[in-house]
């Protein structure tokens, strides 16, 4: 797999609701993980989109979340920058250059769902998150 850069949008409550109307305007395939099947959230909160993300037939990537409770939140400026991928050093320097004179916010590490994943803001203001996808095993 190579490297993909796509927008990733957060949404609070709404990420469902804003990914169909993207899949009626743009077509393609959605995927769709919630924050119950993860076992992070109940209740209302199982139902909301932990990780959600459409491919189109004209090859656009768009990705979509819920913010958990407690994060900031602010319309406008609700878009980050995904970078992800399988080549480790690849994506490792340039999170690690993204993060040069700006603030990591989550350090590069492995998650729950197996791969590693951080997000910093570069020195520009841009919110940039990277997921190095671990090989199947």
């Amino acid at each position: 797999m190579t490297s993909r850069l796509n927008p990733y949008i957060s949404f609070t409550g709404s990420a469902r609701q804003a990914v169909e109307f993207y899949r009626e305007v743009f077509g393609g395939e959605l995927a769709v993980n919630t924050y119950g099947e993860s076992g992070m959230a109940e209740g209302a909160d199982a139902d909301k989109i932990m990780h959600g993300q459409l491919e189109t037939p004209a090859g656009y990537t768009l990705m979509v979340s819920d913010a958990p409770p407690g994060m900031d939140h602010t319309v406008g400026t609700n878009i980050s920058i995904s970078l992800s991928g399988d080549d480790a050093a690849e994506l490792r320097g340039y999170f690690a250059g993204l993060a040069d004179g700006g603030q990591i916010t989550m350090p590069l590490e492995k998650q729950m769902w197996g791969d590693e994943f951080g997000m910093c803001v570069d020195r520009f203001g841009i919110v940039w998150i990277v997921n190095i996808s671990q090989p199947a095993g």
